[in-house]
């Protein structure tokens, strides 16, 4: 092998212009490869804790996923009597045994769940109506699976602990309606009942529809203003793994019974989206290394065709097909590893420089290109573009295997 090496690398000092230029399209395509992809996966990663920011992982509600069957259809799932038009008996909604169900989940490591009143609502001040999303939980609940106590900007959640009929709101709700902190408002459920709470906090986070339209009290206050005491209608789940929410969200359902939903399933079609996107990205960043691959494919057709009566004489020699084919692939994969060696450093520059810059859009907050520097974005950049030289360099080796020694030296070529 080291003779094999040292052939190899004679031939690339022989072309050392065109070895130079190959080398530089390797350098530039694994550079740019890489930023690309870190930015989109980057971008991927933010969009999803953005979108699980401040929601659960798993929301578990008051239903089922399929309908109750009728006693009639369990008893003869085959009768030729059809009963239909048959009005389920009304009852008050809510998680039957909802405390079971609590300590069933924390069983599983890294998941931590609370119990959730929440409700439509209509506030009522200065002669507007705004109709809003009413979520009964404890403050400790608060604090421990939101993301909401990072993002209070007056008040605090000790302040809604210590009042009980404080409620935390958006700043774009206080704006919208032209509130003050501090001020009492009303609330209206479309029971008729009504009660009174004041702003003791408010938040923001970066989801606009959010701000305008959840707005969150102590749990006990809640189901007094819903007629619902001792009752709850969501337990909503935050795990430590957030990638295992689906799986642990079937297990919980086939334990429980109520429908339990993981953020994936909630927003599977944005996922696809998600997919279809790194597919489409990976084949663009992918076709800049197989255009610097060309470079290398030429300079190791070019050596073949220089080099055919070398190539003669080492068969002559002794050499196989075989070896002639090595030395060729060597010369492709030493390309290709100075370019990963090279490239990446550039590529890590280039990273640090675009996530400097700061965007500032129209009404929304500065906003960074999110760079992912996960180690495996650092591995695919370098095994796609060894892969992209070797391929680029076992061609032209196969045609210089195929020369005959005999027809060289007799000179028939």
């Amino acid at each position: 092998m080291r003779l094999f090496f040292s052939v190899a690398l004679r031939h690339l000092s022989a072309r050392r212009r065109q070895s130079i230029v190959s080398l530089a399209g390797i350098v530039i395509g694994v550079a740019f490869f890489l930023a690309i992809s870190s930015m989109m996966q980057g971008s991927e990663k933010d969009f999803i804790t953005r979108l699980v920011d401040n929601a659960p992982h798993i929301t578990i509600s008051d239903n089922y996923r399929t309908a109750t069957r009728q006693p009639l259809d369990i008893l003869y799932p085959d009768g030729i009597i059809e009963i239909r038009n048959v009005k389920p008996q009304t009852e008050t909604r809510g998680i039957r045994g909802y405390r079971r169900a609590l300590e069933y989940i924390e069983t599983f490591p890294g998941a931590r769940a609370a119990p959730v009143l929440k409700g439509q609502a209509l506030l009522s001040y200065a002669g507007r109506d705004v109709s809003l999303v009413l979520n009964g939980m404890s403050p400790a609940d608060i604090e421990n699976l939101t993301t909401l106590g990072d993002d209070i900007v007056r008040g605090s959640l000790n302040d809604l602990a210590a009042d009980r009929n404080g409620i935390l709101v958006g700043e774009a709700l206080l704006e919208r309606l032209s509130l003050n902190f501090g001020n009492t408002i009303h609330l209206v459920t479309a029971e008729g009942e009504r009660r009174s709470f004041k702003v003791v906090a408010t938040f923001h986070t970066s989801q606009s529809e959010f701000n305008e339209t959840q707005v969150f009290a102590d749990l006990k206050p809640v189901q007094a203003l819903m007629n619902r005491p001792d009752r709850i209608n969501s337990i909503i789940i935050r795990l430590d793994d957030e990638s295992k929410a689906r799986n642990i969200a079937a297990q919980i359902e086939n334990r429980i019974g109520y429908r339990s939903v993981s953020w994936q399933e909630a927003h599977e079609d944005l996922l696809n989206t998600l997919v279809i996107r790194n597919v489409i990205m990976y084949t663009v960043v992918g076709a800049v290394l197989l255009v610097a691959a060309f470079g290398i494919y030429n300079t190791i057709s070019t050596i073949v065709l220089e080099k055919q009566r070398d190539i003669g004489i080492l068969k002559s020699m002794g050499f196989r097909s075989g070896d002639i084919k090595t030395i060729f692939v060597i010369e492709g994969m030493l390309l290709g590893l100075a370019g990963i060696a090279l490239g990446l450093p550039a590529g890590s520059l280039l990273m640090v420089g675009l996530g400097q810059l700061v965007f500032h859009p129209p009404g929304m907050d500065p906003l960074q290109l999110p760079m992912d520097w996960g180690v495996m974005q650092f591995v695919i950049a370098g095994a796609f573009a060894l892969v992209a030289a070797l391929l680029a360099a076992w061609l032209p080796a196969r045609k210089g295997a195929q020369v005959m020694p005999v027809d060289i030296l007799r000179g028939g070529q």
